[in-house]
């Protein structure tokens, strides 16, 4: 039996996507796949552009988490031409990633995840958005974008732009920022982290409230994130770790390594292509983002995020593999962003004028990361002797998460095969929504907000939602 079912309004998943599985006699899910359909093509169009332009251009690929592209892009470029910026540029530049950590976690805890994780999953589909949470928690709502405004305040006192940022380049930042511009960020470090503690107290007694989700979709992987010295959290610069799912091994490697333990594929029927790695294991999925951060780091060095990481380990346990406590996760790194941005305010040589090392070495070709509030973020560049990209690829969360989120679908199907459209639906974005995936990322077109359910028995189509 095949049925059609459109529904209106259109709910929170970013991007053109569409989700096929196939069931076997007995009705059990035998593969679920996330097709994402949106094509952009950026790896091959920067191709041919002056290396020192990319931090400028890749920001473009993304209007929601465009300063890790930016930050990912301008320390591949530092490397590319063999040079450090000076410690005052590295801090301003961190204070970007975090604004943009605080944009993103405020923005898709409290307008995305927010009214299926407050209002409850059965709740009216009309009401089941963020003006249903304005009308049922009216200050949470009010606080929380304006957590939101901070983080993209900050981000155009830093980066020139709330959205995609100029400021960083070659060797630092193209200026200093002044004191007019400090004097801000300051202010509005000082604002955000009474903000992120009352709206973190109040989304962990939310999620909380609803144990019943917090284990409906258990998935044992493998993780990847980023670690500073002694293991502790970092968001900017570090070593690349694995930590498998069982929780015994952990692997470290630079991230000029990464092509030696991990690879990608091309997800079939979709331009996104999956990510798979050999760290722990010949061809093994592996997740990234605020969880999988959570699972590789020993410890995370600022005194609220460091106790909100301990109540975390105990209702989740090390390594987590509820997947419904990505939302968790991103509370933690939402403490931890507000925190460590009031770190590097308060420090004096934000102040120094020496922000960029001009005197670049011969090009080459390079890699660096950062983390991304998705997850890991690569960018890879080759180059020749005049500094012209000849090739560009583009690791980014949502990829590395493909595999994850196909097996995240299978579960839900699993649980609501037998309910109705409407429930099967937000089911399955519901699991999806746990990664936050930016599918304009993935596939380097701006998409519209659609989603597409087959289900197949035995090669035959049984039944179509869409919405």
């Amino acid at each position: 039996m095949s049925r059609t079912i459109t529904i209106d309004p259109l709910t929170r998943i970013e991007g053109h996507a569409r989700v096929e599985i196939e069931l076997d006699d007995a009705g059990k899910v035998v593969t679920s796949m996330f097709r994402v359909l949106d094509f952009r093509g950026f790896e091959t169009f920067l191709c041919g552009m002056q290396v020192e332009m990319m931090p400028t251009i890749t920001p473009r690929i993304c209007g929601t988490c465009p300063q890790t592209h930016h930050l990912a892009s301008a320390r591949t470029v530092d490397k590319v031409f063999g040079v450090t910026p000076p410690r005052a540029a590295t801090l301003l530049r961190q204070a970007l990633g975090l604004a943009g950590i605080i944009h993103s976690h405020a923005i898709h805890f409290f307008a995305l995840a927010g009214p299926d994780l407050i209002l409850g999953l059965d709740a009216d589909a009309s009401q089941r958005s963020i003006v249903g949470l304005l009308s049922a928690a009216p200050e949470v709502a009010k606080k929380a974008l304006r957590l939101r405004t901070l983080g993209a305040r900050a981000t155009e006192l830093i980066g020139g732009r709330s959205t995609h940022p100029v400021s960083c380049v070659a060797g630092g930042l193209a200026a200093p920022l002044g004191a007019p511009r400090l004097d801000g960020l300051r202010r509005i470090a000082a604002e955000c982290s009474p903000l992120a503690r009352e709206l973190v107290d109040f989304a962990r007694a939310a999620l909380l409230g609803r144990r019943e989700l917090l284990s409906l979709l258990p998935l044992e992987t493998n993780y990847l994130g980023t670690v500073g010295a002694g293991g502790a959290l970092d968001l900017y610069a570090g070593a690349l770790r694995f930590r498998s799912a069982d929780g015994a091994r952990t692997v470290d490697m630079s991230e000029d390594d990464w092509a030696a333990h991990i690879y990608e594929e091309v997800a079939p029927g979709g331009y996104a292509k999956r990510v798979l790695c050999n760290a722990t294991g010949e061809g093994q999925s592996y997740r990234v983002g605020a969880l999988a951060r959570l699972n590789v780091c020993d410890r995370i060095d600022t005194p609220l995020a460091s106790a909100e990481l301990e109540a975390f380990r105990e209702l989740g346990g090390l390594p987590c593999h509820e997947t419904v406590l990505y939302h968790y996760a991103r509370l933690v790194e939402l403490l931890y962003a507000s925190e460590r941005l009031a770190e590097i305010v308060a420090d004096d040589e934000i102040r120094s004028d020496d922000v960029r090392t001009t005197s670049l070495g011969t090009p080459r070709s390079a890699t660096a990361h950062v983390e991304a509030p998705r997850g890991t973020l690569i960018h890879d560049y080759e180059v020749d002797a005049n500094g012209i990209v000849t090739r560009c690829n583009l690791l980014v969360a949502t990829q590395q998460n493909l595999a994850a989120i196909d097996r995240t679908i299978g579960l839900s199907v699993e649980r609501l095969i037998d309910q109705p459209d409407g429930v099967l639906l937000n089911g399955i974005e519901f699991g999806v929504r746990c990664y936050d995936p930016c599918l304009s990322c993935a596939t380097h077109r701006v998409g519209e907000m659609r989603l597409e359910v087959v289900v197949r028995r035995g090669g035959s189509e049984v039944r179509r939602a869409r919405r």
